[in-house]
């Protein structure tokens, strides 16, 4: 626990960031992402690019089943919404891009809602099997109607900011960054709010949830819409990024990439999705570094990479549920509440 921070007022507990050392950080955090693009290569920009589109979707799969405890496998089909509403705005429209990704994100929450409805009746295991079967009926869409481009799918042009292409990831780093930036913040102080702690009570105990008056129907489907609003956006962030949008783009194993992201950093966490999404980013990037290191003695070590990542996801998921079920963020918070007690530390 903190030495020295005694609130004297409503608004100062309330406070989402309530020591000066916290603003310091937040404003040290803030100039390192600004000066980042001018000391990075183009590798680790594109890959920071990637990263922070990751932890704008995990944030969104962190209020859904994180906060509300309702367990999805469709968020890749709904960033696939995103994606492909995003892709038709630039193609077809000729939109800003800041109206494509609302638009993206609010068709995204109309369609989460619609499939979140089988949520009153069902949860946990039956709830995932919902979602997925949610997944396939958007997968269907997507390679079968022609607004979408079917297998071939779209090629889109890139964003355009003041008559600038934002066509590299040097320049869709100031889209993408500030994008997602806002979208966690947003949802650190959602959960200040009476919706926020309704989406947990739920989570808790969704009967006694709706005993003390909170509807429940409502309320899921508030959080299945926000948390589809999140990976619209996500998605199209993801179509601007790559610029080409096809139905193999989001299969099911990026779903259970958001949901590892999320077990791996800490379900119920703000901080969770961050370090879950980074995580679970690098992970793959690890997996190919060492696969290059093998492929000397192993000559179809390449070959393996697909499945060998399906194996690590599963396993780091069965390994953190097991030996550390609060995530990464515990093991954060466990190393700041020990440098607040030393050196008196016994």
């Amino acid at each position: 626990m903190r030495i020295g921070t005694l609130k004297l007022s409503y608004a100062a507990d309330e406070a989402l960031f309530d020591t000066r050392v916290q603003w310091i950080w937040l404003g040290l955090l803030t100039l390192a992402l600004a000066l980042f693009p001018f000391v990075a290569g183009p590798y680790w920009i594109y890959m920071a690019c990637l990263v922070a589109i990751n932890v704008a979707s995990a944030t969104g799969l962190n209020i859904l089943t994180g906060y509300t405890g309702l367990v999805s496998l469709g968020q890749a089909a709904f960033m696939g919404v995103g994606a492909y509403t995003v892709a038709v705005l630039e193609t077809r429209v000729g939109t800003p891009f800041v109206i494509n990704l609302l638009l993206a994100g609010g068709l995204t929450a109309a369609v989460g809602v619609v499939f979140g409805i089988p949520s009153l009746r069902v949860k946990g295991l039956y709830l995932a099997i919902a979602t997925i079967a949610a997944s396939m009926i958007l997968h269907f869409l997507f390679a079968h109607w022609e607004l979408t481009g079917g297998t071939r799918g779209l090629s889109m042009p890139p964003a355009n900011l003041f008559g600038i292409a934002l066509d590299q990831p040097q320049k869709l780093y100031w889209l993408i960054i500030p994008v997602t930036a806002l979208m966690v913040l947003g949802a650190a102080n959602l959960f200040r709010t009476r919706v926020g702690r309704a989406f947990i009570a739920i989570r808790d105990r969704d009967i006694s949830a709706e005993v003390l008056g909170i509807p429940l129907l409502q309320t899921k489907l508030t959080s299945f819409a926000l948390s589809s609003f999140y990976a619209g956006v996500a998605g199209g962030m993801w179509a601007y990024f790559f610029r080409v949008v096809t139905p193999e783009s989001f299969p099911l194993i990026n779903s259970i990439f958001y949901l590892a992201a999320i077990i791996v950093g800490g379900m119920g966490t703000i901080l969770g999705g961050i370090l879950g999404a980074t995580f679970m980013t690098l992970v793959p990037e690890f997996l190919k570094l060492v696969v290059g290191w093998l492929t000397p003695w192993v000559p179809d070590a390449l070959s393996l990479l697909a499945p060998i990542r399906t194996i690590v996801f599963g396993a780091l998921i069965v390994g953190f549920l097991i030996f550390e079920p609060q995530g990464l963020a515990e093991i954060w918070q466990r190393i700041r509440r020990f440098f607040h007690l030393w050196p008196f530390r016994t």
